[in-house]
Parts: C-alpha cells; structure tokens; sequence
C-alpha cells in the first residue's frame, strides 16, 4: 500500500506535468486526494504548478476550509467542488482539474449543455465505456465564482454526471477515479477527445 508520503510525491510529479503540456496557466487549477483515513487533502492556492511540490498539499474539511496546522493557509477557491463531488460520488479518491485549451474551446462551441462523443476507440478510456459504438455525454456547466450556488447544481444534476468528469464552459475540466491513474485516465481521455473533436470542427 502506498503511503501518505508516496501519494503526495506522485500527485505533486502530476501536476508538474500537467503544467508542462500548458494544461494550468499562471497559478490556475487545483488537485485533491483522499487518505486512507479519508482526510481530503487539496493544493494549495497561488502556486506556480511548474513548481509544485509534495508539501504544497493542504487537509480541508467537508467544507473546504483549512484545517488542523493548515488553518492559516488558503486552500484554492474551488475546494468546495472537490468536497461535494466526494460526496456525490464517496468511490472518488482523486481529483483533478485542468484549463487546457481544448475543453475550454469546445464547452463555448457546443450548443445543447453536453459535449457528444461517438465511434472514438478512446472512449473506452471512461470506465463504464464497453464500445466506441456508444454515445459518450460530458455535461457542460456554466461557469460562476460562487462555489456553494455551483454546488447546488453539481447536486441537482449527479444524474448527468456518469462518466467522471464534467465541464465549467469557458473555464475547464474536473475529472476523477478510485485512484490517481483511473483519474488521469478520465482526464486525458477527455482532452484527446476534444481535441479530435475541435479539430474536426475546424476542417469542416
């Protein structure tokens, strides 16, 4: 069993390569995990994620404020979401959340509050995907710096969200898994899709 130490090394080595491919500009996005004890750890806010170490991991209550000795740091204004998509989901060990390029285009260009995928061999990516035969639908939420409203929506809409992930239109993507590589998987299936998608949209 991997310990404390060992998740927060492999979660910070993540995010450092995730910065690289231009995935967290400037000091943007946020990263969180669950311990064995269930203790949600969160990044902490206004780090440059090409730097982002393994002490720069923060424990948070159910409600997103810091806690024990991290009371006097800020946790990144998004934590509430990670604290709600635990709940909604309590298999979820890891979340991720990206502002890459290709999401971000394609949640502005879709016009029906979903994102479609179908016939992409990828798709099998999302766990629950058996065919690429299937149609694979990625809600798209609107996006707003209030976090307990957007709460709320995340809760009224759980039925939408069943495939992992989710969209904040002109904003990014929130992914997640039992574990660091399912959450990675979810991820980085949903950026090549998108980008197979914009790329179609712009030869059409």
């Amino acid at each position: 069993m991997m310990t404390l130490e060992d998740i927060k090394l492999e979660m910070a080595e993540t995010i450092r390569l995730y910065n690289s491919k231009g995935w967290s500009p400037a000091t943007s996005t946020n990263y969180s995990f669950k311990d064995e004890l269930n203790t949600v750890w969160v990044s902490r806010s206004g780090v440059d994620k090409s730097q982002f170490s393994e002490n720069d991991f923060i424990v948070v209550d159910e409600f997103g404020n810091a806690t024990k000795e991290f009371a006097e740091q800020r946790p990144s204004a998004e934590t509430l979401i990670h604290c709600v998509l635990y709940q909604l989901f309590p298999e979820t060990k890891v979340i991720l959340h990206s502002h890459s390029v290709f999401p971000v285009v394609m949640s502005e260009l879709q016009k029906t509050g979903n994102i479609s995928f179908h016939g992409y061999e990828v798709q099998k990516g999302f766990v629950g995907q058996p065919s690429h035969e299937s149609q694979l639908l990625i809600p798209v939420f609107e996006n707003t710096q209030d976090m307990v409203q957007f709460s709320e929506t995340l809760k009224q809409n759980v039925a939408r969200i069943s495939n992992h992930s989710f969209l904040m239109k002109k904003h990014g993507t929130y992914a997640w898994g039992k574990d660091l590589f399912e959450a990675k998987r979810h991820l980085e299936t949903l950026e090549y899709l998108c980008e197979c998608e914009y790329r179609l949209h712009a030869i059409k």
